[in-house]
C-alpha cells in the first residue's frame, strides 16, 4: 500500500525529481550509450561479416562482455575521464563498454547466415559488394541485429540504475536516496519502474523486428519497388537451388 501511495502521490510526477524526469534521465542514459555503440559496432561486424574475417574475435566478444564488471567501470571511468563524478559520460562509457559486445557478435553471425544461395543471386544481377552488403546482407541480417539490440538496450536500461551511484540521475536515484533515508516505497517504487521501463523498450524492439525481414515483406505480396527487388532476387536465388539440385 505505501508503494502504491508512492506511485499514486501526485508531488512525485512533477520537478525534477519526479517519475517522468527521471524516465527521460534514464532514457536519455540509455539512448546516448546506444547510439554510441551502435556506431562503434554495428559498421564494424557489418564489414567483418561481409569479408568472413574475424570470426573468432565476434563470436566471442559477448563472452568478454559478460565478464565485465559494470561497477568497477562506472568506478573506473569516473576517475580516468574529465569532470569524474561532475559529468555524464564516465556512464555512458561503461554502458557502451556493456552494449558493445552483443551487437558485435549479433551483427557478425546475421551477416554470415544470410542464404549464400540469395547473396549470389544479387550478385549474378550486377550487384557490387558495397551494394550485397547494403540492400541484401544488411537487410536479411537485420532482424538478428535487432535481437542484438533488444539485448543490448535491455542490460543498459538495467545498469544504468548504477548511474546514480555517481551523482547522475535517472531511475536509479529513487533506489540510492530511498535507501539512504529509509524510504522503502520510494525505493521499490525505483526498482519497479525500471523493471517496467526494461520490459517496454524489450517489447517495442520486438515488435519491429518482426516486421524487419524484407523476404517476409515480399511474401505478403507486391508492394514498394523495393519489395519487387527482392522477390526477382528470390526468383534468382530459388533457380540457383533448383539448378544444383538438378
Amino acid at each position: 500500500m505505501n508503494l502504491l501511495g508512492f506511485l499514486t502521490d501526485g508531488a512525485n510526477w512533477s520537478g525534477e525529481d519526479g517519475i517522468p524526469s527521471r524516465i527521460l534521465q534514464h532514457l536519455y542514459l540509455t539512448g546516448v550509450a546506444m547510439l554510441i555503440a551502435a556506431l562503434i559496432a554495428v559498421p564494424l561486424a557489418l564489414w567483418l561479416g561481409h569479408l568472413g574475417r574475424g570470426g573468432f574475435l565476434a563470436v566471442n566478444t559477448s563472452n568478454v562482455g559478460r565478464a565485465l564488471p559494470s561497477l568497477a567501470l562506472l568506478g573506473i571511468f569516473s576517475q580516468v575521464l574529465p569532470r569524474g563524478y561532475d559529468s555524464v559520460w564516465p556512464s555512458v562509457a561503461a554502458l557502451v563498454a556493456l552494449a558493445v559486445p552483443p551487437l558485435v557478435t549479433n551483427t557478425y553471425v546475421g551477416v554470415r547466415e544470410v542464404d549464400r544461395d540469395v547473396v549470389e543471386a544479387a550478385r549474378g544481377m550486377g550487384m557490387s559488394g558495397g551494394q550485397v552488403l547494403r540492400r541484401v546482407e544488411f537487410p536479411l541480417a537485420l532482424p538478428l541485429v535487432l535481437a542484438g539490440v533488444r539485448t543490448s538496450t535491455t542490460n543498459v536500461v538495467a545498469t544504468a540504475t548504477l548511474a546514480a551511484l555517481f551523482a547522475q540521475g535517472g531511475l536509479g536515484r529513487y533506489i540510492v536516496d530511498g535507501q539512504a533515508t529509509a524510504d522503502r516505497p520510494k525505493m521499490f517504487a525505483g526498482a519497479l519502474l525500471v523493471a517496467l521501463l526494461a520490459i517496454a523498450v524489450d517489447a517495442a524492439i520486438a515488435a519491429l523486428a518482426l516486421r524487419s525481414s524484407p523476404l517476409q515483406r515480399s511474401r505478403r505480396g507486391p508492394g514498394r519497388r523495393a519489395d519487387a527487388t527482392w522477390q526477382a532476387i528470390r526468383a534468382e536465388a530459388e533457380v540457383r537451388v533448383g539448378a544444383r539440385s538438378g
